[in-house]
């Protein structure tokens, strides 16, 4: 057998090429359209954990929420929640919750880097018959001028509680009052703390 017939023996029982089917075609797009989709929804939720503090978006439970009220409680002005999540601290986890600090006439703003947070936060005041006393921004925190509010909220984390103080002690307008949650500021002593544990808020008064 020449050299010729047995490469034209070997094309005829060589594996015919693999070919997708329209079908397949069409489940290989959705699946990367998918793909593509999650990666783009989950990239707000990761990228702050790829920064070096991390806030991560954790639900105020409701003796927090309790107690940020309690803390809140003969105070007036203007009112703002550093890393705002959902918004349950501006507009309360019911319209009924944001009433008990409606009270006081604050005028309260959420700060978020999470755009999808940022979103949910304002259809939820806008649900809620709450937008006209409410705004939420989506910025940065450490970027975002904290110096014209009155009283200021923070669930932070152990790790970012020293450049927060800092923060606060460089910014803030003096009587302001600042509420930490879970967590306290490192050097500042607190005028009065409420709750225990997990739930604990220690208010500060910068001078």
């Amino acid at each position: 057998m020449s050299e010729v017939e047995i490469l034209q023996l070997e094309s005829t029982t060589s594996k015919p090429k693999f070919h997708l089917s329209h079908l397949g075609k069409v489940l290989v797009g959705l699946t990367g359209g998918v793909a593509i989709g999650l990666t783009v929804i989950c990239a707000p939720f990761v990228s702050p954990a790829l920064r070096k503090f991390c806030l991560p978006y954790i639900p105020a439970t409701n003796d927090q929420l309790v107690n940020i009220l309690s803390a809140l409680r003969g105070k007036s002005g203007t009112l703002l929640d550093l890393g705002s999540g959902d918004g349950r601290i501006v507009i309360g986890k019911t319209p009924k919750a944001f009433l008990e600090t409606a009270k006081h006439n604050f005028v309260s703003h959420g700060v978020e880097l999470n755009p999808w947070l940022v979103m949910y936060s304002k259809i939820h005041a806008l649900k809620s018959g709450l937008s006209n006393k409410t705004k939420f921004f989506q910025k940065d925190l450490w970027k975002y001028n904290i110096a014209s509010y009155d009283n200021i909220v923070i669930f932070g984390v152990e790790q970012m509680m020293n450049e927060l103080e800092k923060k606060f002690l460089r910014e803030c307008k003096p009587e302001c009052n600042v509420l930490a949650c879970r967590f306290p500021l490192p050097n500042m002593t607190p005028i009065k703390t409420i709750g225990h544990g997990i739930d604990t808020v220690w208010v500060y008064k910068v001078k």
